[in-house]
């Protein structure tokens, strides 16, 4: 696949086959992808909780809140749920820098898990308190994003941006998930 038909198809999922379960090699794989990517100073300080096991899927999940600009869905429902999770944890006395390295693991992490055609979601929203006394999170480090996994069972599509330039995402009714992108000649803005 071209990678840039790989980016296209990268978009967040938020539903997935829960009746088709990734394996916990298969999320060993996605880590052992962010593992390789590049990060500041090659300092590799971020760090990976793997959550396969059905309950505590569950209860993760229980946790973290879904599609903010889809007033009307309060998120997957059972059938629909993330079959994995992989949290991206940060030192606790972070410094900026963490927070980038943090978004590129969870890029490559992303772009990975599309190549095998699994879905991915960057979740930040989430209960800050009770997520990391779940996974048991050491005192020196704090969870940056957390990402729901599993099969990919929604269609996305990049559609233009409305003439109103709302970058709302929406679902239309055979519940395809379409996300509104800026033109490339709106982005652009100098060439020299």
């Amino acid at each position: 696949m071209d990678f840039r038909q790989l980016v296209e198809e990268a978009r967040t999922c938020r539903r997935f086959h829960e009746n088709q379960p990734l394996a916990m090699e298969n999320l060993e794989w996605l880590v052992d992808c962010a593992r390789l990517s590049p990060c500041g100073r090659n300092a590799q300080e971020l760090r990976f909780i793997i959550v396969a096991e059905r309950n505590k899927c569950l209860e993760l999940f229980s946790l973290t809140r879904w599609a903010g600009a889809l007033k009307d869905w309060g998120g997957p429902h059972a059938g629909e749920r993330p079959t994995a999770f992989i949290a991206v944890l940060m030192p606790e006395k972070g410094r900026e820098l963490h927070y980038w390295d943090t978004g590129i693991a969870c890029q490559t992490i992303q772009l990975a898990a599309t190549s095998r055609g699994w879905g991915c979601c960057m979740i930040q929203s989430f209960d800050h308190q009770a997520v990391p006394a779940l996974l048991e999170v050491p005192a020196d480090m704090k969870v940056g994003l957390v990402l729901g996994l599993g099969v990919a069972k929604e269609k996305r599509v990049i559609t233009h941006m409305p003439a109103d330039g709302s970058f709302t995402y929406w679902r239309d009714n055979a519940g395809v998930h379409y996300v509104p992108k800026r033109s490339l000649d709106e982005l652009i803005i100098g060439r020299f």
